[in-house]
């Protein structure tokens, strides 16, 4: 029976479950995927039923969700089949901010608050125009964003804006509008002749080792590692194309662009 709005949603990405609380719609919310670490509670207080790119389909189907929730074609499998059992899915699948505050409204009418998904939204929109007209330095620091350590993977869409929104300049750009990571692998040749004065990584679940970075064969002319501005970002802060990263982690590029210590260490 489908219900509106529903009462029992899966939230298989992290960005729609902290969406759902900040609308104080937590509640309809039955299970998560693993990686939902926002807010704090949801470990304690939410099943799991899966990874990112897998799901315990069984335990889904035993929550009698009304609605699933899933992120870009990497979750394609799982919508496919969740589907052919007769559950309601919406595929979310925003690569840029546009497409973040797009979720946001669009999500608060599937549960019917659209004038507080809309609040929460204009809130973001209105602090992301503020900083990017803020008065900064002619010269603008060159950024390099890994998404990926081997083969290096340079940012998606909304980190790339991000950059820029804190007052940086994304060496590689260019290749923000990618649809998959595949496309935005590089050679380590091209990080070098871009010469980024800072250095982001984000390694989509596992830890940085800045030292490994450092040490990779002609790094040490890059202008960022011979300054030690190699800075660790947690994936969950700016990996997860939500509320978090247009909060905690514009705050931690904002953090080791403008005022972080000139040190290879985490920016949290």
């Amino acid at each position: 029976m489908t219900r509106f709005p529903p009462e029992r949603i899966v939230c298989l990405t992290e960005e729609t479950v902290e969406t759902l609380y900040l609308l104080g719609q937590d509640h309809r919310i039955v299970g998560v995927t693993g990686y939902a670490v926002r807010p704090r509670q949801v470990r304690r207080e939410k099943p799991r039923v899966g990874a990112f790119t897998s799901a315990d389909i069984p335990k889904i189907l035993a929550l009698q969700p009304d609605l699933v929730l899933t992120f870009s074609d990497l979750q394609a499998e799982i919508a496919a089949a969740l589907i052919q059992a007769g559950v309601a899915v919406h595929a979310f699948n925003q690569r840029d901010i546009a497409g973040i505050l797009a979720m946001i409204r669009t999500l608060g009418a599937l549960v019917g608050e659209p004038a507080g998904a809309e609040a929460l939204a204009s809130c973001y929109e209105a602090r992301l125009t503020t900083l990017r007209d803020q008065e900064r330095p002619d010269q603008r620091p060159r950024v390099y964003f890994e998404e990926w350590d081997d083969p290096p993977i340079s940012g998606i869409g909304w980190v790339s804006e991000l950059i820029e929104i804190a007052g940086g300049q994304d060496v590689f750009a260019e290749l923000r509008s990618a649809q998959g990571a595949k496309d935005r692998i590089l050679d380590p040749g091209q990080v070098i002749e871009a010469a980024p004065d800072v250095i982001l990584a984000s390694w989509c679940g596992k830890k940085v080792r800045p030292d490994r970075i450092a040490s990779r064969p002609g790094w040490d002319r890059i202008p960022a590692v011979r300054d030690g501005r190699i800075y660790e970002i947690k994936s969950p802060l700016i990996l997860q194309p939500g509320p978090a990263a247009l909060t905690d982690g514009l705050d931690a590029i904002l953090a080791a662009l403008w005022s972080a210590p000139a040190t290879n260490e985490a920016v949290t």
